[in-house]
């Protein structure tokens, strides 16, 4: 029997709920990172040396292996999930197959965990294209992974890329090796990634964003078609009606027809063209496509300055971002960072002058309620967004949880709950968390988790405490 919601506002008061306690208590520079996959995974990092996963479906907590940072733990360490893994190779793009059969893919990876209900995108060689469910894999080394049955067999030249979670998180203080590292799902292991071209020393507060393609276990496309022509740097569709440069920073993925697997950077379009970095194949009027957010660049802001900076995860590389017009102000303590992507009105999904997935918003905190965002294609800031009522100032304590076209966020360690509607730019009340709790602290520990059934979506906001071991859910009516 298929779920139903029938909470009604006004009708049914909010309600928080005591979660399974964390195993340790929140402290400066803590931080949730929100794995947007299929089981929903919560990362808490609390300290250089110190991580746990959480389950919402289990409501259970597990160790997991020290992230072992470099640094001084505390103010300015942030982390985020990213949608794609290449299990514990890193600075690659892909992963090459070393065999294979009509259903199952040998790879070069030590597994360390059951990938059932995750998916495999296939994007060379046989079945090309096919994101596929993964419906078994052996553990340990050459690993292999068994998914439905397909009509061609893979095989060595299957290139493809596992979708499952990866964790970026940044250190803070004095930067060094291991100030960047990421732990890989489905590995159970972490990596040094290289941390040049951050600042360095990281602190105040800071946040470090994604842009993935897969939302809840689902492809997030902006604008999707098949293609009429293309050359070896373009793809045309006949017909659009694209604002020139809106697609600049997001992928093309094709989907389907020749050349599919590919996924390429949107470095330019026109109203019916996209320009992009050399295909290995030559798309044609067979070719089906999509064009979703970027799954290769992970940005970093805050650290009481204006500069923000650019991971390339398959180059392994930073680079400083020099927006045509510079964020008038310096986020402080409290400050957020969240790529907006699954509004609803109209308005943001107009695939002609599209807004989702092209901003990245931002309350400064230090104090203040001042709220920026970055323009993604554009390059650029927009400073002070006007939304009213504007009276809120945030600080140290104040966490953030994204879903949907609503910005949900708690006032330092007061337990206010404030909604920020961004098609409608005002700011809401919510709720109140009445629990007491214990000194405001920096460091994101809100999140969101959705239950799916069918249609029907229901989805909660999760709250770890300042400087408490309490976790409390409540329903979103």
């Amino acid at each position: 029997m298929p779920t139903t919601n029938g909470n009604r506002q006004i009708l049914d008061l909010k309600k928080w709920e005591f979660c399974a306690p964390a195993p340790n208590a929140t402290t400066t520079g803590a931080f949730v990172v929100s794995s947007r996959h299929f089981w929903q995974q919560q990362m808490y990092v609390r300290a250089n040396t110190e991580a746990y996963m959480y389950n919402p479906s289990e409501d259970g907590w597990v160790t997991l292996p020290s992230p072992g940072l470099a640094g001084t733990f505390g103010a300015g360490a942030s982390g985020t999930a990213g949608a794609w893994s290449t299990g514990a190779t890193v600075g690659v793009a892909s992963l090459t197959a070393t065999a294979g059969t009509t259903s199952t893919i040998t790879t070069n990876q030590t597994l360390a965990r059951d990938l059932r209900g995750y998916k495999i995108l296939i994007m060379a060689g046989p079945n090309n294209g096919l994101a596929l469910d993964i419906v078994s894999n052996t553990i340990g080394a050459n690993a292999v992974i068994t998914v439905a049955t397909q009509a061609s067999a893979f095989s060595a030249s299957t290139v493809y890329r596992l979708l499952t979670p990866r964790f970026y998180v940044v250190g803070a203080g004095t930067l060094a090796a291991a100030s960047f590292r990421a732990y890989d799902y489905a590995t159970n292991t972490w990596t040094t990634l290289s941390q040049t071209g951050l600042p360095a020393s990281i602190g105040t507060d800071g946040r470090l964003v994604a842009t993935p393609s897969m939302i809840d276990g689902a492809f997030k496309q902006f604008a999707t078609g098949t293609a009429t022509s293309a050359t070896g740097t373009t793809l045309t569709q006949t017909g659009k009606t694209w604002t020139a440069s809106q697609w600049i920073n997001s992928q093309v993925r094709i989907t389907g027809g020749t050349g599919a697997g590919q996924i390429r950077t949107i470095t330019a379009n026109t109203a019916d063209t996209l320009t992009v970095a050399t295909w290995t194949t030559n798309p044609d009027a067979t070719s089906t496509y999509a064009i979703e957010g970027n799954d290769n660049f992970l940005y970093y802001l805050g650290n009481n300055a204006v500069t923000m900076y650019r991971y390339d995860i398959a180059a392994n590389t930073w680079s400083t971002l020099s927006p045509t017009a510079a964020r008038a102000g310096a986020p402080g303590a409290g400050m957020s960072a969240h790529w907006v992507h699954s509004v609803e009105a109209s308005d943001w999904n107009n695939e002609s002058a599209i807004i989702n997935g092209d901003r990245i918003y931002s309350f400064r905190g230090a104090a203040g309620g001042v709220l920026d965002y970055y323009d993604i294609s554009a390059n650029t800031w927009v400073s002070g967004v006007t939304y009213s009522p504007n009276s809120e100032t945030f600080t140290t304590g104040t966490k953030y949880a994204l879903h949907g076209g609503r910005l949900y966020i708690q006032k330092e360690a007061t337990g206010r709950w404030f909604a920020y509607d961004f098609a409608r730019n005002e700011l809401f009340p919510w709720s109140t968390t009445l629990y007491p709790q214990g000194a405001a602290v920096l460091g994101d520990t809100a999140f969101d988790v959705v239950y799916k059934d069918g249609a029907t979506e229901i989805f909660y906001v999760y709250l770890l405490l300042n400087t408490s071991q309490v976790l409390l859910r409540q329903m979103v009516i």
